[in-house]
């Protein structure tokens, strides 16, 4: 067994989180009790941030409990919810916060559902390209962002992002998928060299085939 905090784990080939809601399951996923913990099996084949843990040689993609995150592409929240186990826990004992941007209203309904039950997820709607419709939320930069949208132009997103949001010495997370750019074959490596290029420094360039083909999970400091 690999354990990444005392709240996520590998046991096999599988991948756990420490479930802040005992009996819940939010996508059918396996529950199971260990004395009065109760896990929840974290899918890599619905989580760039899951399939990037199982993948990764270099520790540090995860946020230290209790952390401010800011994640931007939440979707419908089976990853926020995986990352509020580690975050933030049961009640938010551990005072984190997940502020979640979707553009889609459908996916911030879903994700404002799941604050009700899980204190310290803040839904935002918003265009992850609108930096400033964003701002008004944060009181602060933040030392740790996730970006997985499927767009046009995602490097540059990220980077923008990043410069805005996150802390000196913050850790970046860059989900890219090869083909929503124009350029999809050379698509990585472009973004290697803007990354590089934008003064960050890579810690590890995760291949996710196998659980999200065309993706690529870069892990950066800035």
């Amino acid at each position: 067994m690999q354990s990444f905090s005392q709240r996520v784990k590998i046991e096999g080939r599988s991948l756990w989180s420490r479930n802040a809601l005992k009996g819940v399951s939010l996508r059918g996923e396996r529950l199971k009790r260990e004395g009065r913990k109760e896990w929840r099996q974290w899918n890599p084949r619905t989580s760039k941030l899951a399939a990037g843990l199982l993948k990764a040689k270099e520790p540090g993609l995860l946020p230290e409990p209790g952390a401010n995150c800011l994640y931007l592409g939440s979707g419908h929240g089976t990853t926020i919810s995986h990352l509020h186990d580690h975050v933030c826990a049961s009640k938010n004992h551990l005072a984190g916060a997940i502020f979640a941007v979707d553009i889609s209203p459908r996916c911030v309904r879903d994700l404002i559902r799941l604050s009700h039950s899980r204190l310290g997820i803040h839904p935002i709607l918003s265009d992850c390209r609108k930096l400033e419709s964003i701002a008004p939320f944060l009181s602060a930069k933040v030392p740790w962002l996730f970006q997985d949208v499927s767009q046009t132009g995602q490097v540059d997103i990220f980077i923008r992002a990043c410069n805005r949001f996150l802390q000196p010495s913050g850790t970046g997370l860059l989900s890219l998928k090869s083909a929503s750019e124009r350029d999809t074959g050379n698509a990585f490596e472009y973004a290697e060299k803007r990354l590089l290029e934008s003064g960050f420094t890579l810690i590890e360039r995760i291949d996710l085939t196998g659980w999200e083909d065309q993706h690529v999970l870069f892990h950066v400091v800035n």
